[in-house]
């Protein structure tokens, strides 16, 4: 696989991960950065375009000296770009069944979201508004680093909440939005508010520093074993594309045995085991009305899709469409990625007409003006 390599800059590091301390293997949790580099590029290694590898510098966003894991495709391109982010204890890599299809008409970003996968790993505010200012923080300073005036954004699960939450921020850099299975609308149910017994235990993990993944990283050595095993419905989608059906239980364990600094963020913004402190829905008429959104759901998945047509309401006379997919599941985009690239593409499709004939309108005015 041919891959080309950026200019470097003063904020762009060319695929060099200075972390060297992180590259002993860890004795119990069996993490190790070569390795996790090393399956990374096994999986990536599936693409057939060429794609860039690289670190980008953001500067103090949580840590001292942040750095975003980047995966870029079709940078040539003039059409808006795409920046894809990832969902709760997932990385650049589980995109690879879609990077190619998106990259196919549009300058395509990947970033393992600060905390996660191979981008540093600070620790974030317990504060939930914090927490969230400090995710958005570091998007907003990676598209400066990366010099992009617009884009469109993919989110998937969590990365569609961050995605709604940078657009409320920087509305002005947001061409668009595209929710796939968007974790973070609804408030917690009822259901839930009424069992007692669920606060008292969420209260104690927190308190105990449980986090969402620390299964992982207690089952050390034997993790990837039992992800191979228990988390077939991710893993079997990459069997065609992998040579050993154990890379990606290898790579879901080696991106989340690291120490929980992302995850530590997502704790600080949820509540009651997976509910956000701060829906979604109640801020929805926050984002610019001129940002178009599309929502894509699996028909399957725990996901609640009731968000997509509540927004549709609320944000009336705006642009938002919602797809299902059928018999997907939370990981549509692996369950079907066919389908999922399609409404993908189609999405920016339909946003680059709406911004070509908006740019047209406002042409045909300053002629009439003249």
């Amino acid at each position: 696989m041919t891959r080309t390599r950026s200019v470097p800059s003063k904020s762009i590091e060319v695929c060099e991960d200075k972390r060297s301390e992180q590259r002993l293997l860890h004795k119990w949790t069996r993490y190790s950065s070569a390795k996790l580099e090393e399956v990374e590029e096994t999986l990536l290694s599936a693409l057939r375009k060429p794609f860039e590898s690289i670190f980008v510098e953001v500067g103090q966003c949580v840590g001292t000296n942040d750095k975003i894991r980047t995966v870029a495709l079709n940078r040539e391109s003039e059409s808006i770009p795409v920046l894809l982010l990832h969902g709760l204890g997932a990385g650049v890599g589980l995109w690879v069944l879609n990077l190619d299809a998106i990259a196919e008409h549009r300058p395509m970003y990947a970033i393992d979201i600060l905390g996660f996968g191979r981008s540093s790993h600070p620790k974030y505010e317990p504060d939930p508004i914090a927490a969230e200012k400090q995710f958005v923080t570091s998007i907003e300073a990676w598209r400066t680093a990366m010099g992009l005036e617009r884009m469109y954004i993919l989110g998937h699960s969590m990365g569609g909440y961050l995605a709604c939450s940078y657009a409320i921020t920087h509305p002005q850099r947001v061409a668009g939005l595209i929710l796939a299975d968007p974790w973070g609308f609804m408030e917690t149910p009822p259901r839930i508010k009424r069992k007692y017994w669920i606060r008292i235990l969420y209260r104690t993990a927190r308190k105990m520093n449980f986090y969402p993944l620390t299964v992982v990283r207690m089952a050390g050595p034997t993790a990837a074993w039992i992800l191979s095993r228990r988390r077939t419905d991710i893993t079997s989608r990459f069997e065609g594309i992998v040579p050993d059906e154990r890379i990606v239980a290898d790579y879901l364990h080696l991106v989340n045995a690291q120490k929980p600094s992302g995850e530590s963020g997502f704790c600080a913004i949820q509540k009651n085991f997976g509910w956000p402190i701060n829906p979604m829905l109640k801020r929805i008429d926050q984002i610019d009305p001129t940002i178009p959104m599309t929502f894509i759901y699996g028909s399957e998945s725990w996901i609640d899709f009731e968000a997509g047509e509540v927004t549709k309401e609320k944000r009336a006379g705006c642009f938002v469409q919602v797809k299902i997919i059928d018999n997907a599941s939370h990981h549509l985009y692996a369950d079907f990625p066919d389908i999922f690239n399609q409404h993908v593409n189609d999405a920016c499709f339909t946003y680059d007409k709406r911004l070509n004939a908006t740019q047209h309108s406002k042409v045909t005015e300053l002629v009439g003006e003249e």
